[in-house]
């Protein structure tokens, strides 16, 4: 392999050109390459920082490169190794059409997903996607040839097309809850944990007479309440569901409602989400029900606004910076052809004000 003399260094060499023209010379590949001594190809894999390059010939025509200003084509490149540098985040809103991105949890997961792929040297391509019947959403976005890899953010009531599509294309991650035999590699909390956790944690604190607040359509919903109805059934405790919508402006008057219907004298809330407790809050304030004194509330996720409502409330946390951090190890791995496992995070209740008397 040809290495690069001292001399090519040196922009004061003779014959080298000189001055302000001296970078103009150097703009490809091949520029470089003649200018070096050395291959195209050796160029380019100096420049990648290859170790089929031996140390001192890297060094040197990396400098080289510095010295001249050159910088690789990047599209060419992708072209080259059929990569575009681009991941897909997908929201799936099947089991709610009027869900927005801006969804405080959906907001602090993409933040987090952000930074992860920016280290990576990805960009995102950001796509909230509302299924209208048809299956074929997640498909259009792998079959684009448009991103190198998929991370979904929560399955919706999506689960099964995910998983058609987790079958026949591989660099797909999402951040959700696994069942048995799945294909798709997910991460996510143990959410049926962390119903039950709540349900445990709201006897223990007094409450008998026991309600779950929210729907039960997103596979990650209808975990949560079946471990916080198991706990309750385990305990004798009564237990009720009051369906409500995740967000939207229909969604306090929903609380109102079911609160005011409810069939038993409601002494302790599980809320799906910690924006659901938020709002679940301020309608027992404006009906007159103290919290904690009346009503204890856990809530699902805490997110940074958990700690400033009034009183603080006591949720389920999830580690949403540790879930993006391994939702792009895998998706990674799993670009290079490489095996995952899915992970199950465990939950982890953390008490304030909400549920102390």
């Amino acid at each position: 392999m040809a290495d690069i003399d001292d001399r090519t260094l040196d922009p004061t060499r003779k014959g080298e050109p000189r001055g302000p023209d001296a970078r103009r010379h150097v703009r490809t590949l091949a520029d470089l390459a003649r200018l070096a001594g050395v291959s195209a190809g050796t160029v380019s894999r100096a420049l990648a920082g290859k170790t089929l390059v031996n140390v001192e010939t890297r060094d040197r025509i990396q400098a080289l490169a510095r010295h001249h200003g050159f910088k690789p084509n990047q599209m060419a490149s992708k072209l080259r190794t059929g990569r575009t540098g681009v991941i897909g985040v997908v929201i799936p809103l099947g089991h709610d059409r009027r869900g927005q991105i801006s969804d405080p949890f959906f907001l602090r997961l993409i933040g987090h997903l952000a930074d992860e792929l920016a280290e990576c040297g990805y960009d995102i391509m950001l796509s909230r996607a509302a299924p209208d019947g048809t299956a074929d959403w997640l498909e259009r976005i792998s079959g684009s040839g448009m991103v190198d890899g998929i991370i979904v953010i929560g399955q919706s009531d999506q689960a099964d097309v995910i998983e058609q599509v987790a079958q026949a294309y591989r660099p797909l991650v999402v951040w959700g809850q696994g069942r048995s035999g799945q294909t798709q590699c997910t991460v996510g909390t143990d959410n049926e944990l962390g119903g039950r956790i709540a349900v445990e944690h709201l006897l223990a604190s007094g409450a008998r007479h026991l309600a779950f607040l929210g729907q039960t359509g997103a596979i990650e919903a209808a975990a949560r309440y079946r471990g916080a109805a198991a706990a309750a059934q385990s305990a004798g405790a009564p237990f009720v569901h009051l369906p409500v919508d995740p967000a939207g402006e229909a969604m306090g008057p929903q609380i109102d409602r079911a609160l005011a219907a409810a069939d038993l004298p409601i002494e302790g809330i599980v809320a799906a989400s910690d924006l659901i407790a938020m709002a679940a809050l301020r309608i027992l304030h404006e009906r007159g029900r103290a919290v904690p004194g009346d009503v204890r509330i856990v809530g699902f996720d805490d997110l940074p606004f958990a700690a400033q409502t009034t009183p603080p409330l006591t949720t389920i946390r999830q580690e949403i910076a540790q879930g993006a951090r391994a939702l792009v190890e895998r998706l990674k791995a799993r670009i290079e052809g490489q095996p995952t496992r899915s992970l199950a995070m465990p939950p982890r209740i953390v008490v304030r004000q909400s549920t102390r008397s």
